[in-house]
């Protein structure tokens, strides 16, 4: 992907950085000064707070942002389960299974808005306990019903873009996101999708357990790879018309219920948080990829955009990779991804072009891949044959192409959707792949 420099409506207006406490005033003077909850905030305004951890956790893991809104989101009906058939239902039980998984292209299906357009492909752990992450293709091709909002307790979504414009409406303000582009929703963010300029589709990876962050870059030094200063949050944006009847619908462990509000969801005049616990959006086209200039074939770590850390240290919940275009200069080296069995899960999706590790066509954008825990994997044999006998000169690979990887620890079960219903699994893509390698040892005499 370039590196893009979109000019944005003052709808779309941003705050930079990431790692960073921002705060923003769609009114002069709405945000109170030295104090969270006086006894009165400026223009009447309610107090909310949304915490992102436990009051209690470390100052420097303490997520919250306050919010000054008009009417507090407390103000709804009870919540009661969405009257609807199954396929509006996120929560499936999950297949295990070794083989190694490709998917065509999922259809977008033009008929549906946001909420009937997740689909839930796999998955590992619990919403419920905290633990794991979920997996889902989302496609719409209409805006989401008019006065009515979403958000998730399962957890925080990373949305990849593939198809389409989103117009994210959040109750901290608007982002823009493009095919290319990555947005970030943590877990209890009221948000609205429109489609400013037609169908939709793409990917998200759910994280049920603690936040996304960016990786530790050790030896790399301090900058390269996702810089913070790229990272954009919304400024604060609110709706005027408060005395209208909402629908919310909330996600909740795979379930979706709903309530019912005489007020606008999208009322926060101001705000003031602290990084990861305010929605934000990230251009993969930025990305500043490293890579050996000598010999040999780094891990593909080396990509890594966001990861979600688990309790133990260098070991993620899910990391989300990206391989953008890039140059290879190694030498004496097989430059495609190396025959690997690995004890990490890899869901691999494309956003466009084609995969460089992948030269039979099999893997299209908006398909994907799944080699589970010890599945093994690597370049094709038509790939392999193409690498081995490669004159070895700088070779820019990846060119207009976005490949993706979302990494993780947990050993991944697949929905009824997507190993059945989405008939999309291809039958024969292992003996595709690697059924024509060929023996190449020779004894030496």
């Amino acid at each position: 992907m370039p590196l893009t420099n979109f000019i944005t409506p003052e709808k779309y207006k941003y705050l930079n950085g990431f790692g960073s406490f921002h705060e923003s005033e769609a009114v002069d003077g709405a945000l109170p000064i030295g104090a969270n909850s006086p006894q009165k905030p400026p223009h009447n305004l309610y107090a909310e707070k949304l915490s992102g951890t436990a009051f209690t956790a470390p100052r420097h893991e303490n997520l919250q942002t306050w919010l000054y809104r008009i009417l507090p989101s407390a103000a709804h009906s009870s919540f009661e389960p969405m009257v609807e058939s199954c396929d509006a239902q996120l929560k499936q039980g999950l297949h295990y299974i070794p083989n190694q998984l490709r998917w065509d292209p999922f259809d977008i299906d033009e008929a549906v808005d946001w909420v009937h357009g997740l689909k839930p492909v796999a998955g590992a752990g619990d919403p419920t306990m905290k633990t794991g992450l979920g997996i889902f293709i989302f496609t719409a091709g209409r805006d989401m019903d008019p006065n009515t909002a979403m958000y998730s307790s399962d957890g925080e979504m990373l949305i990849v873009a593939q198809h389409g414009v989103l117009d994210l409406q959040t109750e901290l303000g608007n982002l823009l996101v493009r095919a290319g582009e990555i947005a970030i929703l943590p877990r209890g963010i009221k948000y609205r999708v429109t489609l400013p300029e037609g169908p939709v589709r793409g990917y998200i990876l759910e994280l049920y357990q603690g936040h996304f962050t960016l990786p530790e870059l050790g030896p790399i030094g301090s900058n390269c790879l996702a810089n913070p200063r790229d990272f954009q949050a919304p400024t604060a944006r609110f709706d005027e018309d408060t005395a209208s009847n909402w629908t919310i619908v909330n996600k909740y462990n795979g379930q979706f219920f709903i309530a019912e509000q005489n007020h606008t969801p999208f009322d926060v005049v101001a705000w003031h948080g602290s990084v990861k616990d305010y929605p934000y959006k990230y251009d993969l086209g930025r990305f500043c990829a490293i890579g050996s200039i000598s010999f040999d074939h780094p891990d593909p770590s080396i990509y890594t955009v966001l990861t979600g850390p688990s309790d133990h240290p260098g070991t993620a919940i899910a990391d989300f990779v990206i391989f953008p275009p890039r140059w290879l200069v190694q030498e004496d080296t097989f430059r495609p991804p190396w025959y690997h069995r690995n004890t990490m899960s890899e869901f691999m999706g494309l956003v466009c072009g084609s995969y460089d590790a992948k030269a039979g066509g099999g893997f299209r954008a908006a398909g994907a891949s799944l080699h589970n825990v010890m599945s093994s994997h690597g370049p094709d044999a038509a790939t392999f044959e193409k690498a081995s006998n490669a004159e070895l000169r700088p070779q820019k690979v990846g060119e207009g192409s976005m490949a993706f990887m979302f990494e993780s620890s947990f050993m991944l079960g697949l929905t009824d959707w997507g190993l059945k219903t989405c008939s999309k699994v291809q039958d024969n893509y292992s003996e595709e792949s690697w059924s024509g390698l060929r023996r190449h040892f020779q004894r030496p005499s």
